[in-house]
């Protein structure tokens, strides 16, 4: 069972990667890159992790707002193109390990230099 949810949650990363950057024509979504998608054991509801750019809390909350606006949109468009009993329901979440690491970089080289 394990291996079927992990094989649904590469899909749906996947599609909806391609549904973000082919049918969300929200400004608030250019640059979203999704990072992971973790479901219950169930495949009733989908954490779907995602990251941007720009570290400025006012963007990460636009984005947010953005990606809650098209989670109708996401959640009918996975379940056109995914096969299931039920379309899981989506929740976005801000992944912060690329900011956890870049700062983790940051201060291995500052202890580098001195």
């Amino acid at each position: 069972m394990k291996h079927r949810i992990g094989r649904v949650e590469t899909q749906i990363q996947r599609e909806i990667d391609d549904i973000l950057l082919k049918d969300v024509n929200d400004p608030r979504v250019q640059g979203v890159t999704i990072t992971g998608v973790r479901m219950t054991g169930d495949l009733q509801e989908a954490t779907v992790y995602y990251s941007v750019l720009q570290d400025d809390p006012k963007h990460v909350e636009q984005t947010q707002a953005g990606l809650d606006k098209a989670q109708g949109l996401i959640r009918r468009e996975v379940g056109q193109r995914i096969k299931l009993f039920k379309v899981p329901t989506i929740t976005f979440v801000q992944d912060t390990s690329v900011q956890y690491g870049a700062r983790i970089d940051q201060l291995l080289n500052e202890m580098h230099k001195d």
